[in-house]
């Protein structure tokens, strides 16, 4: 039986995902830099989120039906049991769909509670998939949080000391606008270029060179 794909395996190709590790490869042949796009389907489960959208898909929808139950079954329309088992039932009803359609989930979302997940898991990542532990701590995390449609760029200390950080807002504008317009895997493939050309003159690549970290991290 064929598993449904998690957010994350959608977002990718197996196709582009090949394309994105190729280009790493060739990329790192120019500089001793270690580039690492990671792809997860959501930063964090957002079960508030969820109870704020069944209570207000819930209530509105309890509040129309409540005169046509009420007619139906010979009740008083003012009947407040009505409006409470209708409530009940709606709730449990979209409960289930907000927790299960991404894009409805997405509509009740907090702003800065996105932001504040997002860093924390990139920032959680970042020292998970040891990008802090390669030789010359010139590791740099790519985070796409596909949930919440947002990047988040995270340098080791040895190229935030040569390049400025501010840099990145570009790197996370280009990947953001082409996951809006549907061509994340051209948008991701030109941040590893720019990318690579600003590491490689910071970071040559060196003889001794080996892969230390994953070119591509999907989950």
């Amino acid at each position: 039986m064929q598993t449904q794909k998690t957010l994350a395996q959608q977002f990718l190709t197996e196709a582009e995902q090949k394309t994105i590790s190729a280009l790493i490869q060739q990329m790192e042949q120019q500089t001793s830099g270690e580039i690492v796009p990671m792809v997860v389907s959501a930063s964090h489960s957002y079960p508030t989120a969820i109870i704020c959208g069944a209570t207000a898909l819930a209530l509105p929808v309890s509040l129309l039906l409540m005169p046509l139950v009420s007619g139906l079954f010979w009740l008083g329309s003012q009947n407040v049991w009505i409006f409470i088992a209708l409530f009940l039932t709606l709730y449990g009803l979209f409960y289930g769909l907000v927790r299960r359609f991404s894009w409805l989930k997405r509509l009740f979302l907090s702003r800065s509670q996105v932001e504040s997940e997002v860093q924390e898991a990139a920032l959680a990542n970042f020292f998970t998939e040891k990008l802090y532990k390669t030789k010359d701590a010139n590791g740099i995390l790519i985070f796409i949080s596909v949930l919440e449609r947002k990047v988040w760029v995270l340098a080791d200390a040895g190229i935030n000391a040569r390049i400025n950080p501010g840099q990145w807002q570009g790197i996370i504008d280009l990947i953001t606008q082409g996951i809006k317009e549907k061509r994340q895997c051209d948008a991701i493939c030109h941040a590893i270029v720019h990318i690579g050309e600003l590491l490689k003159t910071h970071f040559p690549h060196q003889q001794d060179d080996i892969d230390e970290l994953h070119n591509l991290i999907v989950r």
